[in-house]
């Protein structure tokens, strides 16, 4: 009975999340889509050792806000959710949730640098609630084809989005992949092991300089191959590699980052077969004024299976396989009158 009243009378949480037709939804789903970009902005500044150095403060600040709006609309999804249990284990429950568990355990005081470092790195999982923009741009979709929202425009959002999740994941994934072996961080720790190992044999420390490698092949990176300092150097190369130009300036070292650059590219090719559609489509438009998307197929359905009779039969007159007397006494029947006389002869 409970569950009635509730579907009649939503609560202002139920309309918040679920009501697309509300204001509060539509507000909401705004105000969390902007905080997603900038959360994943905040990620890729955070990342420069000059900018964190001077907005270290305004960077954890705008951090713990964003975390604070992900917490309520995590707790939103799981008080309106039917059950429960489906929405936390399912995949944009674990992304919700995954995306503020780092921030929330970086609140203890971990005594290991290491352990830190983890947390830090798990923060990067909030970059896939990019991909809950996609899924919101799929509704626009849906509503272009009812007429209510022009198809070229939720295309074109759709692939910038889309543009904005292969850029954002790919540049996080090659920095931390192959940028992190040789940040500063990652260098002075591997110099303090080496200064220890030569102090126990009796050796000045900085005796053996740490030269980071691939940890896998276990090849050398030197110093005039260390591109990826940051998320946004690592955004230069995603795009040069996403838009095939390929300048050579910048390009990974380790078996991963060559892993990860090879699904770029080829992502790459899929983002730039659909910007062809979406630019071929507005080109047959403002040109030629033909119909976009659902347009043609509503036209098609105007084509009757009677109208596809008579074109037949004058295919058929035109060819010379029937009389005029014929088409016109064949015309005049129904679909099913037709296939019965078919039928018996």
């Amino acid at each position: 009975m409970k569950s009635i009243e509730k579907q009649l009378h939503p609560t202002i949480i139920h309309r918040l999340i679920h009501d697309t037709d509300h204001v509060l939804f539509k507000i909401w789903t705004r105000f969390i889509n902007v905080l997603i970009y900038l959360s994943c902005l905040a990620i890729a500044l955070d990342s420069v050792e000059a900018i964190k150095a001077d907005y270290q403060h305004e960077l954890l600040a705008f951090e713990w806000l964003s975390v604070l709006f992900f917490t309520l609309d995590y707790a939103f999804n799981i008080y309106t959710a039917k059950n429960k249990w489906k929405y936390v284990t399912s995949f944009w429950g674990l992304v919700d949730l995954l995306s503020i568990l780092p921030s929330f355990f970086m609140l203890f005081n971990f005594s290991s640098v290491r352990a830190a470092k983890i947390l830090r790195l798990l923060r990067v999982i909030r970059v896939l609630r990019v991909l809950k923009l996609a899924r919101a741009a799929m509704n626009d979709v849906n509503s272009a084809r009812d007429g209510k929202t022009n198809r070229i425009a939720a295309n074109l959002r759709i692939y910038l989005i889309a543009l904005f999740s292969v850029m954002m994941i790919s540049s996080t994934l090659m920095f931390y992949v192959e940028g992190s072996l040789y940040s500063p961080e990652h260098v002075a720790d591997g110099q303090h092991h080496l200064d220890v190992a030569s102090i126990a044999k009796g050796e000045p420390a900085g005796t053996v300089k740490f030269v980071p490698s691939d940890p896998i092949s276990g090849a050398v990176i030197p110093e005039d191959k260390r591109f990826f300092t940051s998320i946004p150097e690592a955004m230069w190369w995603c795009i040069t590699t996403l838009t095939t130009t390929g300048y050579g300036d910048m390009y990974p070292v380790t078996i991963l980052g060559r892993v990860i650059a090879g699904i770029t590219m080829l992502l790459g090719l899929v983002l730039f077969g659909m910007l062809m559609n979406i630019v071929g489509k507005t080109l047959m438009v403002m040109l030629f004024g033909e119909a976009v998307g659902h347009e043609g197929e509503e036209k098609e359905k105007l084509h009757t299976p009677e109208d596809k009779i008579r074109a037949s039969l004058d295919l058929l007159f035109a060819a010379g396989v029937i009389n005029p007397q014929t088409r016109v006494s064949l015309k005049a029947l129904s679909k099913d009158d037709l296939a019965l006389r078919l039928g018996n002869h």
